[in-house]
């Protein structure tokens, strides 16, 4: 390779996030390069659950009253410097497609200007569209996909919410959260910011941009665990303009009245639904407190390296295999690499797989590589563009046992 391994060895001595790798519990052998997807372990997860469980045995029911039933909220607050939001702007609850349904009819309920379109955004994670697809065929709404790399502007008319990813799954694209905020805006109508891939990966500055609503998942780069709870942000200002329509008892402003009417909470609280698990929240908790020490600028500056590593090790291999480098420039990316090859791109990545390198295949074609500072050295990322080579270059990737598909990869 042009890069050495001394030289990924002395990026690592630079490191000011590299003791941060103690924090984490991978299998010896493993280079994970998966966190876009699901991220590791952090240590400390398994005890915070553990004493969860103690609690449980030994307090029952008890434990709501210290520590479970207000979970949404604390941990929003934990996770609100990260996202670049102030405390009582988060809160932490279901998941991303709920809370994206929570947001529309809660922003539609408000307007009174016969807006009556959605936008979602075409190739982006499908979630995002199928919920505002199902919001507008119950809600009596039309939904209208943004052609992809189509200019926002020319497709506002009549737009009530717009739907969109900071961070493209596909791609890595990063958009200029602060433009197109103030854009969308500008044409009367809001925006719902998805951070699923940015959260955690880069510096997000909400508040800063003029964002007045966002969701994003906990289980990616923020490594809450699998099925960790999503998150919903709404800025201060517009906490108390209406309902929204998932009015569970968890979001009335006085859940053990049991009152036979709805009334939602004055703040963050009314886009509480109904009762989760602690034990979940347990983990994410201990992941949260760990993101409270990290510097988001080192964070950034740590994933654009490694990243344009793992590129410069694999520049002169990928031509001559016919796999196509769709990854964005430094400034204009996420936390990833996308590299395209719709021939063999699944079979590359499960012979990867069998080495230990955890990448993850989207089709058509797209073999994705997600870059997590906290718990990814610079040596590991030399290793895994090592074992790419080999994997090439050895045509190891050929063998049948890598073409066979399974439901999920």
């Amino acid at each position: 390779m042009s890069v050495s391994l001394d030289h990924a060895r002395e990026l690592d001595r630079q490191d000011p996030l590299a003791g941060f790798k103690s924090h984490f519990t991978l299998p010896e052998g493993v280079l994970y390069l998966d966190g876009n997807s699901l991220g590791a372990q952090p240590t400390a997860a398994r005890e915070a659950v553990a004493e969860t469980m103690d609690q449980w045995r030994d307090e029952l029911i008890k434990g709501w009253n210290q520590g479970w039933f207000d979970a949404p909220e604390r941990l929003g607050n934990l996770l609100a410097p990260v996202l670049g939001a102030r405390e009582g702007e988060v809160v932490v609850t279901d998941n991303i497609t709920l809370n994206i349904f929570k947001l529309l009819g809660y922003i539609t309920g408000q307007r009174t200007d016969g807006r009556r379109v959605v936008l979602s955004e075409d190739g982006n994670f499908p979630t995002d569209g199928y919920i505002a697809q199902g919001f507008c065929r119950f809600g009596d709404f039309e939904h209208r996909f943004l052609p992809e790399g189509a200019e926002l502007a020319d497709h506002l008319d009549g737009v009530a919410v717009v739907v969109l990813s900071q961070v493209n799954y596909r791609t890595g694209r990063l958009r200029d959260m602060a433009a197109i905020t103030r854009q969308v805006h500008e044409h009367g109508a809001e925006v719902i910011w998805d951070l699923a891939h940015s959260a955690g990966a880069l510096p997000v500055d909400l508040n800063g941009c003029g964002a007045r609503y966002a969701v994003g998942c906990t289980y990616k780069y923020l490594n809450g665990g699998p099925g960790a709870p999503a998150f919903l942000y709404v800025h201060r200002d517009h906490q108390d303009s209406g309902w929204q329509p998932l009015s569970g008892w968890h979001g009335h402003a006085a859940p053990f009245a049991f009152e036979a009417d709805y009334a939602p909470a004055g703040d963050i609280t009314r886009f509480r639904t109904g009762t989760h698990s602690a034990l979940i929240y347990s983990a994410l908790e201990a992941s949260l407190e760990m993101w409270a020490e990290v510097d988001m600028q080192a964070l950034r500056d740590k994933s654009l390296a490694m990243s344009e590593l793992f590129r410069d090790c694999l520049a002169d291999l990928l031509d001559p295999f016919g796999i196509a480098d769709i990854t964005p420039v430094a400034g204009e990316r996420g936390s990833q690499v996308s590299l395209l090859d719709t021939r063999n791109g699944f079979a590359i990545v499960q012979a990867l797989i069998a080495r230990g390198v955890i990448g993850d295949y989207r089709e058509p074609g797209l073999m994705r590589f997600g870059f997590t500072p906290l718990y990814l050295s610079f040596e590991d990322v030399w290793q895994a563009a090592r074992h790419f080579r080999e994997v090439l270059e050895s045509g190891e990737y050929r063998d049948p046992q890598f073409h066979v598909r399974s439901a999920v990869t």
